[in-house]
């Protein structure tokens, strides 16, 4: 029998009434013979509700506590469409993280998939049409409950279809891929297929479309993955491998990351021990940074690096254990840059694309602190005011 995964997101499950719509859209294909599994989020914002709710009884929660709390949201939603699937007689059956065994390694919140035990899930197909699992959520070597970070739920997802070598189809509000975010540049073209590596590239550097820890799964295992609009005819974007595209443009998108803060620190002393000492410790809270850059001669030494604005307060709490072994530190945490980028797989055999980016840049009158360069693509920090700026004018340059 034909098996697939599908998630929906959030914004597609936010009220009783978009739960009955995709029941009946689930329902549709099972009569035409598939199994599924289903993912799902919490509804709406229920878990920036639930944040806010602990935010007003402290400000640094038992991290155990709060992922068993947030947790809860996911819960609610596959509780409500089974129950929904039920009733008008399609056999399912909720599950937790646990129960469609998610085993996880890391820190409660941000924690990383090591397992997925499909023993249950197999088992349960012998009775139920519809599987319905808890997206963002798994335990730990401990049976604690764990979550997975921004996105978890994509990462759920992709982890399951992996492990059961099936397709994964992904629903939210948006239709598929585009070349950049379509809020920003109304012309932005939807993009019938892009490469494993460009939709890694495009969301670890700001593409909100997918999580880069689940599209590096899918490419771990060549798991196709389909985005698309929830219950609609529009036609989605395919995400898969390079092998399999014929076409491959210099620039394939621009991505925008609003979401980012740059830190300095400075030093009156060449002392490698405290560059040592300070990426001892953000690695130890798993806090990635981005966009390193190193300025060290006689009169001391300065590092930058760009990193995610959520990590902020654990960022200043790392700084100020330093100060105390390193009194005469200063670090800046700023908070009005973004970070526009250009990828796209065809750098690699095309020449130019850096100096095109450098004189759209500078033709448009917009300075920029901060390069970064990867394979495929180009990363540059700017002024927050002139972030979506930056972006129009490069998609005007690529055609995107």
């Amino acid at each position: 029998m034909n098996r697939n995964v599908l998630k929906f997101g959030g914004t597609s499950v936010s009220s009783l009434e978009k739960i009955k719509n995709i029941a009946d859209y689930l329902k549709g294909r099972v009569e035409q013979g598939e199994q599924l599994v289903i993912v799902v989020s919490a509804m709406g914002k229920t878990t920036d509700d639930l944040m806010a709710q602990v935010s007003s009884i402290t400000n640094s929660p038992n991290e155990q506590d709060l992922a068993l709390l947030l947790t809860t949201g996911e819960q609610q939603t596959i509780s409500y469409l089974s129950i929904i699937l039920n009733d008008i007689g399609i056999k399912s059956k909720p599950l937790t993280g646990y129960q469609a065994g998610i085993e996880t390694v890391g820190h409660h919140l941000k924690s990383k998939i090591s397992k997925v035990n499909t023993k249950l899930v197999e088992q349960l197909f012998d009775t139920y049409s519809i599987l319905i699992v808890a997206g963002f959520q798994g335990f730990n070597t401990d049976n604690e409950v764990t979550t997975l970070g921004r996105g978890g739920s994509d990462t759920t997802a992709v982890a399951l279809a992996a492990a059961q070598e099936c397709p994964c189809e992904i629903y939210t509000d948006v239709a598929g891929v585009y070349s950049t975010d379509p809020r920003i540049y109304p012309q932005a073209k939807r993009l019938d297929k892009v490469s494993y590596e460009e939709m890694m590239e495009m969301s670890a550097l700001g593409s909100g479309v997918l999580v880069a820890r689940s599209v590096e799964i899918a490419n771990n295992y060549n798991i196709p993955i389909y985005l698309g609009k929830t219950l609609s005819d529009e036609k989605g974007t395919w995400v898969m491998s390079k092998t399999e595209m014929l076409e491959k443009k210099a620039v394939t998108g621009v991505a925008l990351d609003k979401d980012m803060i740059h830190v300095t620190l400075n030093y009156p002393q060449h002392d490698m021990r405290l560059m040592e000492e300070a990426f001892i410790n953000l690695e130890q809270e798993e806090i990635n940074v981005d966009m390193i850059s190193q300025i060290a001669n006689n009169e001391g030494l300065q590092i930058s690096f760009t990193m995610k604005d959520t990590e902020e307060q654990q960022i200043q709490k790392i700084f100020f254990r330093l100060k105390k072994d390193y009194p005469e530190l200063y670090f800046k945490i700023e908070n009005h840059f973004v970070k526009v980028s250009v990828i796209g797989s065809g750098m690699r055999d095309m020449t130019g694309v850096a100096s095109k980016v450098f004189r759209t840049l500078i033709e448009a009158d917009i300075p920029f602190y901060q390069v970064t360069t990867s394979e495929i693509s180009i990363s540059y920090v700017v002024d927050a005011h002139n972030g979506e700026k930056a972006a129009h004018q490069l998609c005007e340059r690529f055609e995107l």
